[in-house]
């Protein structure tokens, strides 16, 4: 996720997480990079066409889409008001990447009716 999103400097670099969850916990077990189609270093969107890859080999594997990271290329690790607005499933974690510092920072959220809520990452 941190190369992915370095590498797309100076925009925000985004991708989608595929793995398994069940009430407890959430194990990511591979990342889907996208192309963030907006060109932009404030916001991000999935390529339409990943999305539904990653949806089809998820099924095809017996895995999930879980969620989405992307990267805040000169502000914390926490959703932006946009990132919070266009949160499309409140089941879904929301790994935010920062780069504003040396090291990176990495921290996931779950956003629900435009609450945020911040969750454990294990061995990133």
């Amino acid at each position: 996720m941190i190369a992915t999103c370095i590498r797309a400097l100076p925009d925000e670099g985004c991708g989608l997480l595929l793995g398994v969850s069940d009430a407890e916990r959430a194990e990511v077990r591979d990342v889907v990079v996208s192309e963030n189609v907006l060109h932009s270093a404030k916001v991000y969107e999935i390529d339409s066409k990943v999305l539904l890859h990653a949806y089809r080999r998820a099924d095809d594997e017996g895995l999930e889409v879980l969620g989405v990271f992307h990267s805040h290329t000169h502000s914390e690790a926490y959703p932006s008001p946009t990132d919070v607005a266009q949160a499309p499933d409140p089941s879904w974690h929301y790994v935010v990447v920062s780069l504003r510092d040396v090291p990176t920072v990495l921290r996931s959220y779950r956003i629900s009716g435009g609450v945020v809520s911040e969750e454990e990452v294990i061995g990133h």
